[in-house]
């Protein structure tokens, strides 16, 4: 496609979608590994993958097969029915899980609204009516849907639509003391990101989440993990959670869970999902045929030992190489797994705009740091690549 044809394709897009995204000025056309070519053949590493969501990159050519026989099925039943595909993806999921059921959804947003309702719902059917708060935490993102925004306590996102869900108390993340001030015998739940996302890249600290559990379990009320973003690998361990041996009563999951499709979960223990009966709550399109085809090829892969060793080597050389960065504007470099953020003393949309000029995608997560969440069949290569661009990029903002 020419210059003029992308231009042109610009200003369509311009006059009939809505702007709520600042988009970019070129339009992407296909992907292979790691890499996404424009509609006039540049090509860019991809380290952002539709916001960690692209997990076995482009061009997958196990996910294409999946997609192709899917296609030749049923595509759509409604959940009066049950499929063989989602059936078997509940079931693996809650085998490499804490979770005995599985709810699925469209997105991370529709399923940390599920988690809130099944929340109030749990303590509902035990005759608890006086609980009704729910503590999030400073720095959180859990979506943009009324109740996920609630529970986001950013002003920017809230004030234009306000007055939101009431009953939401904010606590300091990684503060215990915090914590234990906002649990009480009002509370439904606690939600967290055991790795916080659009924050800031901030992982938990074991302790909090220990502790978090602890005050939960003396106060009766629920904890709720998001990994709508740090799950499913990204972290490098399966759930990211892990290394701190907690386990919650309700897990979300969403963007790699499809490896692009989209489909999101809500992961319940059983004494959650007995509270919730036939009719108080559904989702037309969540979990039908083709969708669950698809993410059960993207679990499986990345459900693997040796996948997830790769996540590790590869997001441990990636924190390695972008500490040897040497430039005043780097603050810090955090995160786990293929999800990291590079923390700098400037704002970094200049960094992300020079970025496309050298061929790499980038995202932020705030407004000073950037966010690395790649697909996580990434390689020591493009990381070298990364950082040698990082490092021109920088000197000339320096």
């Amino acid at each position: 496609m020419t210059a003029a044809s992308t231009t042109a394709l610009l200003d369509l897009g311009a006059a009939h979608i809505a702007q709520t995204y600042k988009r970019t000025d070129f339009v992407l056309a296909r992907g292979e590994g790691a890499y996404v070519y424009d509609t006039e053949g540049k090509r860019y590493t991809d380290w952002v993958a539709g916001i960690a969501v692209n997990a076995l990159g482009y061009s997958d050519p196990g996910m294409i097969e999946t997609i192709q026989k899917a296609a030749t099925g049923l595509l759509h039943t409604s959940n009066l029915y049950y499929s063989e595909p989602a059936i078997r993806l509940a079931a693996a999921i809650c085998e490499k899980s804490f979770a005995d059921k599985v709810f699925f959804t469209n997105s991370g947003a529709e399923a940390n609204e599920g988690a809130l309702k099944f929340a109030r719902k749990y303590h509902y059917e035990r005759g608890d009516h006086a609980r009704h708060e729910v503590v999030c935490f400073t720095n959180a993102f859990h979506g943009r849907t009324v109740g996920a925004l609630s529970i986001t306590p950013k002003e920017k996102y809230q004030k234009p639509f306000a007055p939101l869900m009431p009953g939401v108390v904010v606590a300091t993340y990684n503060d215990l003391a915090s914590a234990e001030a906002a649990i009480s015998e009002r509370t439904v739940a606690v939600i967290l990101e055991p790795v916080q996302g659009e924050g800031g890249i901030n992982p938990a600290t074991n302790e909090f989440l220990q502790g978090l559990r602890r005050l939960c379990d003396e106060r009766g009320a629920l904890l709720i993990f998001d990994q709508v973003q740090c799950g499913m690998g990204r972290t490098g361990t399966l759930w990211s959670n892990e290394p701190s041996g907690v386990k919650p009563d309700i897990q979300c999951l969403a963007k790699a869970l499809g490896g692009g499709m989209p489909i999101g979960a809500i992961l319940l223990t059983d004494a959650v999902a007995s509270a919730m009966h036939p009719g108080e709550h559904g989702s037309t399109y969540a979990g039908g045929p083709f969708i669950t085809s698809v993410a059960g090829y993207v679990f499986d892969r990345i459900s693997q030992p040796s996948f997830l060793a790769h996540v590790r080597e590869t997001g441990d050389y990636l924190k390695e190489r972008l500490t040897e960065i040497n430039s005043p504007l780097v603050k810090e470099v955090r995160g786990r797994g293929l999800m990291v953020g590079l923390e700098l003393s400037v704002d970094v949309s200049p960094i992300i705009e020079a970025g496309y000029d050298h061929g790499l995608l980038l995202v932020n997560a705030g407004p000073n740091v950037v966010r690395f969440v790649p697909p996580l069949i990434v390689e020591k290569q493009h990381v070298d690549e990364l950082a040698d661009k990082l490092t021109t990029i920088l000197a000339a903002q320096a």
